[in-house]
């Protein structure tokens, strides 16, 4: 497991705060919350886990929207042109605002368009391998492709999310050489772990 830590925070568009502090009423009807990856992630999970927390909090319902894509991107888009009337909240994470803005033109800046809410969770990241690799423990993993550099491939949630971030360092102080393979969310990604296609992948788990 890495040492690398990222927080994933609920966010709220800047002029909504004041709104929101105005309506003693709020919610008085469905809040969405956009979640910027597919089903079955970890931001995905967590995300509906507060939903439900925030529905009974408020006895409203909370809806899920999944806006996956561009390795975050569509979604936080979405999330920081939204309707400023705190009806609309984002899970973010540390790839979403801060890293995407470097490797991406983006329509909207999240860190001006949306402000923060809370933390929610801090997410530490592990190493997963399809058994059919021939390492059992780390060591054996950096062996293995110093004799056989470039030849194994490692799945992440997107290009410039945390996990593959958390990769690269990993393979910047082993000097190791995997090939990174991106999906659009970690639930693809794992899927063509478990199936093969790829040898490896670095995941979040919550905390």
């Amino acid at each position: 497991m890495t040492r690398l830590k990222q927080f994933t925070l609920v966010l709220l568009s800047f002029l909504s705060i004041a709104s929101v502090a105005q309506d003693m009423n709020y919610p008085s009807r469905p809040v969405t919350m956009i979640v910027a990856f597919p089903p079955g992630g970890g931001t995905d999970i967590v995300a509906r886990k507060v939903g439900q927390s925030l529905g009974d909090l408020w006895r409203q319902t909370v809806i899920i929207e999944n806006k996956a894509g561009a390795a975050g991107t569509i979604g936080t888009t979405l999330a920081g042109k939204a309707t400023p009337d705190g009806y609309t909240i984002f899970m973010g994470t540390m790839g979403n605002l801060t890293v995407n803005q470097h490797l991406y033109t983006l329509e909207t800046n999240p860190l001006k368009s949306l402000a923060a809410i809370t933390n929610v969770v801090g997410v530490s990241f592990v190493l997963i391998a399809n058994p059919s690799l021939p390492a059992n423990n780390i060591k054996e993993l950096i062996a293995l492709d110093k004799k056989n550099p470039g030849a194994y491939n490692y799945s992440s949630s997107g290009s410039g999310g945390a996990p593959h971030l958390a990769t690269e360092l990993f393979k910047s102080m082993s000097g190791t050489q995997f090939r990174h393979i991106p999906y659009k969310g970690s639930s693809p990604s794992l899927n063509d772990l478990v199936a093969g296609h790829v040898q490896l992948t670095m995941d979040s788990i919550v905390q």
